[in-house]
C-alpha cells in the first residue's frame, strides 16, 4: 500500500466510524497490510486482497475478553 491508499483508507474509516482519532499506518517490511490505531492504541490490521483482479481490503480486529468488562 502506498501513502495515497493509506490516506484513502484512513479517511474512509474516519467517516464510517465518525471518529477522527483513527489512523492507518504503514507496517515495516510489509506492503500487503497496514496497522489501524485509535489514538495511540493499536486496534487492528487491514489486509489487501488482490485475488481475481479485484482489489479489496479486509479489516481484522481482535477484541479481548478483558476489554468487554465494565
Amino acid at each position: 500500500m502506498d501513502k495515497t491508499e493509506l490516506a484513502k483508507l484512513e479517511a474512509y474509516l474516519r467517516r464510517t466510524f465518525a471518529n477522527h482519532n483513527i489512523s492507518v499506518r504503514a507496517r515495516l517490511k510489509k506492503t500487503d497490510s497496514a496497522e489501524v490505531y485509535l489514538a495511540d492504541e493499536f486496534i487492528g490490521i487491514i489486509h489487501v486482497d488482490d485475488e481475481d483482479g479485484d482489489r479489496s481490503f479486509n479489516l481484522t480486529m481482535a477484541i479481548l475478553d478483558v476489554d468487554l468488562e465494565d
